[in-house]
């Protein structure tokens, strides 16, 4: 009978501590559950971008910003480390590079969903 209890929690913990070391969690949204990032701000996915490389730059990437990985970041699981055109190391996720988006205030939204036809919520 014990075993049927510590069985879930010891799954439940190794499954906390594989996310952990990524700077992502899982935020519910309007949307469903998304990755967030920095201050539970929703990340995006650009359908310009290839699996590997960014295509959001200039005025994109002002509307846009990359999520930033830490000088020191490791890539780990389905997160990736892209590099950018300026030497920065973008994090994404399936090969494809995240993004914030400007117009969100909070934890939570997720106006950029759908802009343009080409930016979609990042799924965990």
């Amino acid at each position: 009978m014990k075993l049927f209890v510590l069985v879930p929690v010891a799954v439940a913990a190794f499954a906390g501590c594989a996310f952990a070391a990524e700077p992502f969690k899982i935020v519910k949204t309007d949307k469903g559950e998304v990755l967030a990032g920095e201050k539970g701000m929703t990340l995006y996915t650009f359908k310009n971008d290839k699996a590997g490389m960014s295509n959001c730059y200039d005025k994109c990437a002002t509307n846009w910003p990359p999520a930033i990985a830490a000088s020191d970041a490791k890539a780990e699981g389905a997160y990736s480390l892209v590099t950018r055109k300026d030497g920065t190391m973008q994090w994404a996720k399936d090969g494809m590079p995240l993004y914030y988006w400007i117009k969100d205030a909070k934890e939570g939204d997720t106006t950029g969903d759908g802009v343009n036809g080409v930016w979609d919520v990042a799924k965990p």
